[in-house]
C-alpha cells in the first residue's frame, strides 16, 4: 500500500469516525439490547416449545447411528462424501481434522492474505464469489445429509444416480470453482467482476440443480420415532408395558410366582417372588437393572440387555421396568394417583368394546408375553388384530363371532380345552392369573358382537338401554 492510498484510507476513517457513534456506550448498549431480546426469546422457546426428548445413551446399543446437530450436518456429510473420491480415499482425519483446520486457519489469516483496502463489491468479487460458493455448498450438504451415499445393488438406476451425483454437487464442483477463482485473482490481476459473478452464479445453479435431482431420486429414509418417558407416571406405564411383554411369562402379572409353569426349559423351576421384601429391600436399583440386563444363568434367567441381544432392552427401558417394580410393589414408594388409571375405559350398559380401545391394552398386559413369535403358544399370536383372528393351530375355534364356546372365552373363564381322549390341549389363560370379571366381560361382549376393530365400528353396534317408564297412578 503506497503513501497516497494510506492517506486516503486514514482520511476516510477519520471522516466516518467523526460522523459515527462511539463503541462505548452507544454500540455496547445496542448489542446489550439485542442480546437481552435473544435471551428472552430463547427462554420463551424453551418454556413453551421445548426440544423433543431422547432416550438415554446406551453404550451397549450397537444399532444406534450417531447424528450431529443440524448445524454440523454439512461437515457430517462432507466426511461421508470425500472418501468416495478415488484419488483421496477414505482417510477420516483429512476430512474430520485437516479440512476444518485449514478453513479456520484461512479465516484467521485472511487479513494477512488479503490486504486490499477497497470495500466496494466490484473490487471484492473474488472474496465474495468464494464465500458465496462455500455458503451454497454448506446449505446443499445440509439438505442432502440424510441421503444414503451408497445405493443398494438392487436399486433402480435413478436411485444409483442420486448417490453418484452427491460427490460432484457437494465436493468436486465447489472445489474446482474455488480453485478457478483463486487462480483468476492471482494470475489475472484485472479480472472483471462480471466474469467472477458469472462463474459463481453458473456453478451455484449447477450445484443446486444436481441437489434437486439427488433429493428427487433419493430413496425415502424415514426416521424412527422414539417415545421417551419423561415423567414418573410415563416411566411407570412404560415399565409396566415392558414387564408385561418380557417378564410376566415367568413372574406373573404381580411378581408373586414361586414356581415357573408352562415355560419351555424352565418348567417347575423354583424362583423367589420378585415382589417380596426379600428382593425389593435387599437389591438396589442398579443391581436390579444389572440382573435384568445380564440375567442369572444359574437361575435360568436369560439376559435381556442389548449387549447380549441386539433386539433386547435398552438401558432406559430396563430402568423403566425397575421404576415400575419399585412403585408398584415396594411399600416404601408411594404410587402416584395418576398411575392408577384403569386399563381400559369402563363400559356402559349395551356398549360394545372395540379392539383398539379395550382389547389391545388387555392383551398387551396379560397375553402378549406368551402369544408372540418365538414362544410355545400353538402358533396363536396376539400382537395385532389380524393375528388374533387369523392365526393359531385352532384358528377355526379360537374366536368365533357370536359363539360363547369360542376357545378364547372358555380358557379365560378357567375352562380347559380337551380333545376327544380327555387330554388337555389348551390350559386356562393366563396360566398364572385369573382375569377379573370386568375383563372377561369385555372379551365376552367383544366376541358376541362380531369383534369390531375400531371405536367407530363398535359405536355403530351400541344399543342404548330402553328408558324406564314409570306408570302414572
Amino acid at each position: 500500500m503506497n503513501e497516497d492510498t494510506k492517506k486516503k484510507v486514514n482520511e476516510r476513517y477519520q471522516h466516518e469516525l467523526n460522523k459515527g457513534e462511539f463503541f462505548w456506550p452507544d454500540s455496547i448498549f445496542k448489542d446489550a439490547i439485542v442480546a437481552l431480546g435473544l435471551t428472552i426469546l430463547l427462554i420463551l422457546l424453551a418454556t413453551f416449545v421445548g426440544v423433543a426428548g431422547e432416550p438415554k445413551a446406551d453404550p451397549s446399543d450397537t444399532s444406534y447411528v450417531p447424528r450431529p446437530e443440524w448445524y454440523f450436518l454439512f461437515l457430517f456429510k462432507f466426511l461421508a462424501l470425500y472418501g468416495q473420491i478415488p484419488v483421496i480415499g477414505k482417510i477420516e482425519w483429512l476430512a474430520a481434522v485437516l479440512a476444518p483446520s485449514i478453513g479456520i486457519a484461512f479465516i484467521l489469516l485472511l487479513p494477512l492474505l488479503d490486504k486490499n483496502p477497497d470495500r466496494h463489491y466490484a473490487k471484492r468479487a473474488t472474496a465474495l464469489g468464494i464465500t458465496a460458493i462455500i455458503v451454497v455448498d454448506i446449505v446443499l450438504l445440509t439438505l442432502i445429509s440424510n441421503v444414503p451415499t451408497v445405493a443398494p445393488e438392487d436399486a433402480d438406476i435413478l436411485v444409483k444416480l442420486s448417490a453418484s451425483l452427491q460427490p460432484y454437487a457437494g465436493l468436486v464442483i465447489p472445489g474446482v470453482v474455488i480453485l478457478v477463482l483463486i487462480a483468476l485473482a492471482y494470475y489475472f490481476k484485472n479480472t472483471s467482476w462480471k466474469l467472477v459473478t458469472w462463474i459463481t452464479t453458473v456453478s451455484s445453479l449447477l450445484m443446486i440443480g444436481l441437489t434437486v435431482a439427488i433429493l428427487l431420486f433419493a430413496p425415502k429414509v424415514e426416521a424412527a420415532e422414539t417415545e421417551v418417558a419423561n415423567t414418573l407416571v410415563d416411566q411407570i406405564f412404560a415399565g409396566q408395558d415392558l414387564y408385561s411383554i418380557h417378564c410376566m411369562e415367568c413372574h406373573g402379572d404381580d411378581g408373586k410366582v414361586t414356581v415357573i409353569e408352562g415355560v419351555e426349559g424352565l418348567e417347575g423351576k423354583e424362583i423367589s417372588p420378585i415382589n417380596s421384601h426379600d428382593v425389593l429391600y435387599t437389591i438396589n436399583d442398579a443391581s436390579m437393572a444389572e440382573v435384568i440386563a445380564y440375567g442369572r444363568p444359574e437361575a435360568g434367567m436369560n439376559p435381556f440387555g442389548k449387549m447380549y441381544n441386539p433386539e433386547g432392552l435398552s438401558k432406559g427401558e430396563i430402568d423403566n421396568i425397575v421404576i415400575f417394580m419399585r412403585y408398584m410393589w415396594d411399600d416404601r414408594f408411594e404410587l402416584p394417583a395418576e398411575a392408577l388409571k384403569p386399563l381400559f375405559p369402563p363400559l356402559a350398559d349395551g356398549e360394545v368394546p372395540s379392539y383398539d380401545v379395550h382389547i389391545a391394552p388387555i392383551v398387551k398386559r396379560y397375553c402378549i408375553s406368551c402369544h408372540r413369535a418365538g414362544k410355545e403358544n400353538n402358533n396363536y399370536l396376539m400382537t395385532s388384530y389380524d393375528e388374533m383372528l387369523h392365526t393359531g393351530d385352532n384358528v377355526d375355534h379360537n374366536i368365533i363371532a357370536g359363539d360363547e364356546n369360542s376357545y378364547l372365552l372358555q380358557v379365560i373363564q378357567q375352562h380347559e380345552i380337551v380333545d376327544e381322549n380327555g387330554d388337555v390341549i389348551i390350559g386356562v389363560m393366563p396360566p398364572k392369573t385369573t382375569l377379573k370379571p370386568d375383563i372377561v366381560d369385555v372379551f365376552l361382549r367383544w366376541i358376541m358382537n362380531g369383534m369390531p376393530q375400531t371405536a367407530e365400528d363398535a359405536a355403530a353396534l351400541f344399543t342404548p338401554p330402553a328408558p324406564v317408564v314409570t306408570p302414572t297412578p
